[in-house]
């Protein structure tokens, strides 16, 4: 049955508005990580605590949001996805309010993980009731939003972070950060009515066990990374990290045995038989460890290694934004369609060098002084991620079968913010352990190891996503 035979004639006329609520809702979670990440040392100068705690303000987030997202798809198939989406929605705004009001560290870490379990119930369900509202054309106009609004809140989050942590509105400072979901969370809430109720016409179960692993694996292989660093991993962190790695080949060995026995695995098992499958979550997880952990040493380095104000850290990542968001829309609307897979070895090549051209100029900075080419520097960066996200989902997605697309979509947005989470945790510690305190001139220092990290990571998903384009 069509959306079109389902819909009432008002609900019809109202679908424009349902999909409205969606996409707020899907921006809103996706945006909070960048905005955080702005604000983050001041974060840090209002409730104390160690240096360390910084990259957590993020990974915190991003963490339960990467391995609740498979999982969170599974209960709005069961429990329908409109009433998960609202109550997403409502969990995401409570505990938007209660990190605000956070009076210690351990406390804004513990919301931050209810927001980031939040994040992970609201996001799957996009799609799947874009799908039950649209059919025909108007579907593929409604599901060719959702990029452009993702990329914008991609965009507009550091920025953000910056005017609403400096304008200190009624005394907030840091808090509007997080407050400033409270008006959006309220207005989706206000246009969610015009959702309709959807869930899988064949209810899966619910890999209740699959979901434990996954968590306690991942969680184990991030915790040791998060404040000591690779190259401060000690004898626990080792054992945390074997652990991990152990229960992660547990998870893969329980989804096959899952599968086998007719039963709904978390990962479709049959995605790794696809040669470029596996290379495309390798691509994926170093490319937004790259991103998201550079943009946050950028911002580690301007306000406490030269003391700028948090407005100069948000402007500073202006020009990475700008150039995300024309050559994201250049890409898709043209590139892609003509070059394929060429654009994304482009944008990988593009990025690579402006990690170099940010190596340099913080080379020859001056310690004490702020290094303006680094914003060109920043500028060639988001250019190259412009480039390389519209063709690498698409490449990805290309060779899958239609039983395959979805399972698959979720497993790459999990990896997406996986490797947020890894590139935060990782340069963020290379930074934050290189600089010390041994001032301006070892914060200097201290950026451009991480940053030389970066290109490791560019240099990898550059022989990764090779892997993708061969055929068998």
């Amino acid at each position: 049955m069509t959306a079109e035979h389902v819909l009432t004639p008002t609900a019809y006329r109202g679908r424009w508005v349902a999909l409205t609520a969606l996409l707020l809702g899907e921006a809103m979670n996706l945006l909070d990580a960048t905005v955080v990440q702005v604000a983050a040392p001041r974060i840090h100068a209002g409730l104390g605590g160690s240096v360390s705690d910084i990259p957590w303000f993020t990974t915190a987030y991003t963490l339960p949001f990467a391995v609740l997202l498979i999982t969170g798809g599974r209960l709005g198939d069961i429990a329908g996805r409109k009433r998960l989406f609202v109550i997403g929605v409502i969990g995401f705004m409570v505990a938007s309010v209660a990190c605000a009001a956070a009076p210690t560290v351990g406390l804004l870490l513990a919301f931050r993980v209810v927001q980031g379990a939040a994040a992970a119930v609201i996001v799957p369900q996009t799609i799947g009731l874009i799908k039950a509202m649209f059919a025909g054309p108007e579907m593929s106009r409604a599901l060719g939003t959702i990029g452009p609004v993702t990329g914008l809140a991609a965009v507009c989050g550091p920025v953000l972070g910056g005017v609403l942590t400096h304008a200190d509105l009624f005394g907030s400072s840091w808090r509007a950060a997080f407050l400033v979901n409270v008006p959006v969370s309220l207005v989706v809430l206000a246009l969610s009515p015009r959702l309709m109720e959807n869930r899988a016409p064949e209810r899966p179960t619910l890999d209740v066990t699959g979901t434990v692993l996954a968590m306690a694996g991942v969680g184990l292989v991030v915790y040791p990374l998060v404040g000591a660093g690779p190259t401060a991993v000690s004898g626990w962190h080792w054992a945390a990290l074997a652990a991990g790695s152990c229960l992660i080949v547990v998870f893969a060995v329980h989804q096959r045995a899952v599968a086998a026995g007719g039963r709904s695995p978390l990962v479709e098992p049959s995605l790794f038989t696809h040669r470029g499958f596996p290379a495309a979550l390798v691509t994926s997880m170093s490319f937004f460890a790259v991103t998201n952990g550079v943009m946050t040493v950028v911002v580690l380095q301007l306000q406490l290694g030269l003391g700028a104000d948090v407005l100069t850290a948000g402007l500073t990542l202006a020009p990475w934004s700008l150039g995300l968001a024309v050559a994201s829309w250049v890409a898709g609307a043209c590139l892609v369609t003509r070059h394929g897979h060429r654009v994304m070895t482009l944008g990988l090549a593009v990025l690579l060098v402006g990690a170099l051209g940010a190596v340099a100029v913080y080379h020859a900075a001056d310690p004490h002084r702020y290094p303006a080419p680094l914003l060109l520097a920043l500028g060639v960066v988001g250019l190259g991620a412009g480039l390389f996200a519209p063709a690498f989902f698409t490449l990805a997605l290309r060779p899958l079968r239609p039983q395959e697309i979805g399972s698959a979509a979720g497993l790459l947005n999990a990896v997406q913010q996986l490797g947020a989470t890894l590139g935060v945790a990782v340069l963020g510690s290379v930074y934050l352990r290189s600089a010390g305190d041994g001032g301006a001139p070892a914060a200097l220092h201290a950026v451009q190891a991480a940053v030389w990290a970066g290109v490791a990571l560019v240099v990898a998903a550059l022989a990764t996503s090779r892997m993708m384009t061969r055929t068998p």
